[in-house]
């Protein structure tokens, strides 16, 4: 039997995948880009201070800040104490642990609860009563420690007795989080303004320890910060997008409704993601959903998919986040290769969900999550180019059919040369380009020639790690049947 054809055709597909899916991530990072500028040239527009203060409308936050190890941790609560926001409508809550209390790291000397306390008394009395201190007594990851600062009583001595769950957000932000100080106001303003929705994720960029990178690190960083803003983000604004002209389109031809709906869901809506940081979800709802899931490793991706899944739009907010990038190859494979047991972790509860509602989209949430995350994840490093190479051999079989030929050797050169352009070029054009709105000044230009060479054509450094995390998990399972992922090391620099 011969093959040939069938792989052609596959390596046909796959090329024109890949060139077509580079196409998308260089609009999308145009298109965040777009609407984070927009929204940074008019900050003017957004309420003063004196008018939330003023307004009974304005949303309360409750900010919190799940911390382990956390040495600097206090850089992060000046980021946000240095927000605009009425103070008596602003709590920050730090929830550490108390295993870490008893044992605290020895590179660190105290535990991160007595740094808080530190912090705690060089505030004015004012700010001193915005800030509050909880620990967690048992095990538990970033998600208990969540949960625990959203007990009933928890709640109520934080906001009061009497407080409205339906006009407090919660914000979550990691122990190395530099928020933009417009955060809550921008909210503020779209909540006021008529424009408000259940769950907002803002931008976040792994640039804030930029300067301290080798050249290797600086790619990373660079790419790290380019799926957030051409993937995640940009999914975000696409996709709110799509889904209000879809119920436009249904609302006004009634009789298409029951065939579109179904069709577009199943076909071209996307999961929704969120990033576990500079993100805010309405209490009421957050309640609604049993506080933040447990039963896997990464809690705000499976946020996402229970929100999407009870039809809740996460709004994309254009106000940045600065966060760490872990500053050593071994510690970026350790990243990712918790954020892929993540994605295992989720293929539980996204077929929990189908089951409870089978409808096209949470068919389709299961589907793409398990053929773009679980398979395509660790073996898309090396399927891309053996398909690349295979449809230039390929090609020749077919060069008496010249458009056949002509397009089988277009594509795959194409994806290659589009790999260097958008990945190693444009992304670092557009990332510089949103410097001057960074909540701190880092400079992120390519200053020597050697930067510029590595930068443009090792712009895949960062995915050949990511790659490296995924079979680490893969391996571990196979081997050992479990694997433990471990927190990111940001102590030892």
């Amino acid at each position: 039997m011969d093959l040939t054809p069938l792989l052609f055709a596959i390596a046909f597909l796959f090329n024109f995948r890949a060139a077509l899916k580079l196409l998308i991530d260089w609009k999308g990072m145009l298109t965040t880009i777009g609407f984070v500028k927009e929204a940074y040239g008019s900050l003017d527009r957004l309420p003063t201070e004196a008018a939330l203060e003023d307004d009974e409308r304005a949303p309360t936050f409750l900010h919190l800040v799940p911390a382990y190890q956390e040495p600097e941790i206090a850089g992060t609560l000046a980021g946000l104490f240095a927000s605009r926001y009425p103070h008596g409508r602003l709590h920050v809550v730090v929830v550490t642990k108390d295993e870490e209390e008893r044992a605290p790291h020895p590179a660190m000397g105290v535990a991160t609860a007595e740094l808080v306390r530190r912090f705690r008394t060089e505030l004015p009395p004012y700010a001193q009563k915005m800030l509050w201190h909880l620990a967690l007594p048992g095990p538990g990851r970033k998600a208990e420690q969540l949960n625990w600062a959203l007990r009933p009583e928890a709640l109520r001595e934080i906001l009061g007795e009497s407080f409205d769950p339906s006009r407090v957000f919660v914000g979550v932000s990691d122990a190395d989080s530099l928020p933009d100080p417009n955060v809550y106001r921008w909210i503020a303003g779209e909540e006021l303004g008529g424009r408000g929705s259940l769950a907002y994720q803002g931008v976040t960029l792994s640039l804030a320890n930029f300067a301290r990178l080798g050249i290797r690190g600086r790619i990373s960083a660079i790419q790290q910060s380019s799926i957030f803003i051409r993937v995640s983000i940009a999914r975000l604004i696409n996709e709110f997008k799509r889904v209000r002209f879809v119920e436009r389109l249904c609302a006004r031809v009634p009789a298409l409704a029951p065939v579109l709906r179904p069709a577009f869901d199943l076909f071209f809506r996307r999961s929704q993601i969120c990033l576990g940081h500079n993100q805010f979800v309405r209490l009421d709802c957050l309640q609604s959903l049993g506080s933040f899931p447990t039963r896997g490793v990464t809690e705000d991706s499976t946020l996402g998919y229970e929100l999407g899944a009870r039809g809740i739009l996460i709004r994309p907010m254009p106000m940045l986040e600065l966060t760490d990038l872990p500053e050593t190859p071994e510690k970026i494979v350790r990243q990712n290769a918790r954020w892929y047991k993540g994605v295992l972790d989720d293929v539980s509860p996204l077929w929990r969900i189908w089951r409870r509602a089978p409808t096209a989209y949470n068919l389709a949430q299961l589907c793409r999550h398990v053929g773009n995350k679980v398979v395509e994840w660790p073996i898309a490093a090396g399927v891309y180019p053996v398909v690349g190479f295979l449809g230039w051999h390929l090609a020749y079989v077919y060069r008496d059919h010249v458009w056949l030929f002509v397009f089988s050797l277009a594509f795959p050169s194409v994806a290659l040369g589009l790999t260097v352009w958008v990945g190693g070029i444009v992304t670092q054009e557009l990332i510089e380009e949103l410097a001057p709105y960074l909540p701190r000044p880092v400079d992120l230009r390519r200053k020597t020639f050697k930067e510029k060479f590595w930068g443009t054509f090792r712009c895949q450094t960062y995915w050949l790690l990511a790659t490296r995390g995924a079979w680490r998990v893969l391996w571990a399972l196979a081997r050992d049947g479990r694997y433990e992922p471990a927190k990111t090391d940001r102590i030892s620099r």
